[in-house]
């Protein structure tokens, strides 16, 4: 029976870093479950915005909130009054003070979990899910990646029994530590059920010097595949 593992697990302290940048000796606990209630409300509250992942960092009595989003313009507002108001939405979940940063993703096609979140709104508007899966993975190649898997499971096209069917094009060197692979998963509530899409994206290796040096911070902050 495979025994499969997360990609970002899988290379975490290799080539990616951790979401929550913090360290607690006492307050551990409540620090993780605001963490998670951050992320929770700005997932769903700003979910039309093409949100990829939102970093955490704490030092002493600040808390910023980095957000990596497709569509920047949406999150500021004019004049900067939707961070605004969403950093007084924040304030309520932590007693510390709020920053919030908010870093584009200037090629949403690359991203696996915009990817699979693009798949599984169109599959809750009823298109087939053979042709938004095909569609997803041609222009995710076009765009320049090195390989695509994607892969959706449940009951597909309403049928009565559910089943896993998949796509890939080029390389997705899943065991290969070096490898830059983006993992991204999203959920379509149908009418028929929960159906779960997964999406890989090979960006490319990632060279010895760079593994040596630790230079990473920039090549994964930057979309761009190398």
């Amino acid at each position: 029976m495979g025994q499969k593992v997360h990609p970002y697990g899988f290379r975490l302290g290799t080539l990616y870093g951790w979401q929550s940048n913090w360290f607690a000796e006492r307050n551990y606990g409540p620090a993780l479950h605001e963490d998670l209630r951050i992320r929770e409300f700005i997932k769903k509250k700003l979910y039309h915005a093409g949100i990829s992942r939102v970093v955490i960092e704490r030092t002493g009595e600040k808390l910023v909130v980095n957000i990596h989003t497709a569509r920047p313009g949406i999150l500021i507002g004019k004049r900067g009054a939707e961070v605004e108001s969403l950093r007084k939405e924040l304030s309520g979940y932590s007693d510390k003070e709020i920053f919030i940063n908010i870093k584009e993703i200037r090629k949403a096609e690359l991203d696996a979990q915009l990817v699979a979140e693009n798949v599984a709104l169109q599959l809750e508007r009823r298109v087939a899910f053979r042709r938004a899966m095909k569609k997803a993975v041609i222009s995710t190649m076009k765009f320049g990646a090195g390989g695509i898997r994607i892969q959706c499971a449940g009951r597909l096209g309403g049928a009565e029994m559910g089943r896993r069917e998949w796509y890939r094009e080029g390389r997705v060197p899943l065991h290969t530590l070096r490898a830059h692979v983006d993992y991204g998963f999203a959920q379509a509530k149908t009418t028929y059920g929960v159906i779960g899409v997964k999406c890989w994206v090979f960006k490319g290796d990632v060279t010895d010097r760079e593994m040596r040096t630790g230079a990473l911070a920039e090549r994964f902050s930057d979309d761009q595949p190398r």
